[in-house]
């Protein structure tokens, strides 16, 4: 019994940092989408689209969560767009048309938020960046070493550290059972993707992260769970702003609270970053 639980713990642990590739298809027809290619960490190519507004109030980086792609960022860069906002979108290290090996829960990441960040700001030398990042997409842009040069961050269920967020992950596959697997599986992180979990943990990073940050969660999330969230945003250092969602799990937050969603990050986005005031 204990043999085919450390099996399945195994198995979706391992599987979790597969690469997940898909066929984007062709860009959204209402916007002006340019494709783009640029190097992320390891020479790895990640390929997106930079969508501009002109003239601009600013640029956004869409960071989406894991098993996703680029594609569930376009409801957020279609808003902003109608708001003045150009947008870079781009799939993720290891998933959707992007290479890489493995998906490593924000370590290499982090590494190519900062290429994007660069390739945005050749786009517009000095132009205002703010991001928004989901669930891996947003320890992405915290974990980020040194911290991302940008104006705003709105980091959308974000883990704590990923020592919960693989306890919560086995816990909801394998039951109660599942977190007894978890230290084992943390510490085969050196073998499978080269470093250290203890090396994951967001909730170190906004102690003193002073970029403005609004933390979106769901008050139902059980992969990244209420708890979690709140103790992200207690401990982070100013200036900071939190929206909890009622009855929200861990699913595309946009989607799920609509024009509320879009009221509140664009006041926050036209607060920090297109007011052109730090």
């Amino acid at each position: 019994m204990a043999a085919a639980g450390l099996a399945s713990a195994y198995y979706e642990a391992y599987s979790l940092a597969l690469p997940y590739r898909k066929a984007i298809g062709d860009p959204p027809r209402d916007l002006p989408v340019r494709a783009v290619e640029f190097a992320g960490a390891g020479g790895a190519t990640l390929g997106g689209w930079f969508i501009p507004s002109d003239p601009s109030r600013g640029t956004i980086l869409h960071l989406h969560g894991i098993h996703s792609n680029r594609a569930q960022m376009v409801d957020r860069a279609r808003f902003l767009h109608r708001a003045g906002y150009s947008s870079l979108l781009y799939d993720s290290r290891a998933h959707g048309e992007s290479g890489g090996d493995a998906i490593t829960f924000g370590r290499l990441e982090s590494v190519d938020a900062q290429a994007a960040l660069h390739l945005v700001q050749s786009f517009a030398p000095g132009g205002r960046v703010g991001v928004i990042g989901v669930s891996l997409g947003g320890a992405a842009a915290l974990l980020a070493e040194p911290p991302l040069d940008v104006r705003a961050i709105v980091a959308e269920s974000v883990y704590p550290d990923i020592d919960r967020a693989v306890s919560n992950r086995l816990r909801n596959a394998l039951g109660a059972p599942g977190p007894l697997f978890a230290p084992l599986l943390l510490s085969m992180f050196p073998v499978r993707l080269g470093f250290r979990a203890s090396r994951l943990r967001p909730i170190d990073h906004v102690r003193e992260l002073h970029t403005p940050k609004f933390f979106i969660f769901g008050s139902v999330d059980p992969d990244t769970t209420r708890q979690e969230s709140m103790e992200m945003f207690q401990v982070a250092a100013e200036p900071k702003l939190m929206w909890e969602l009622t009855g929200a799990a861990h699913v595309d937050l946009c989607r799920f609270a609509g024009r509320e969603y879009e009221s509140r990050v664009l006041e926050f986005l036209d607060r920090y970053v297109g007011s052109g005031d730090r």
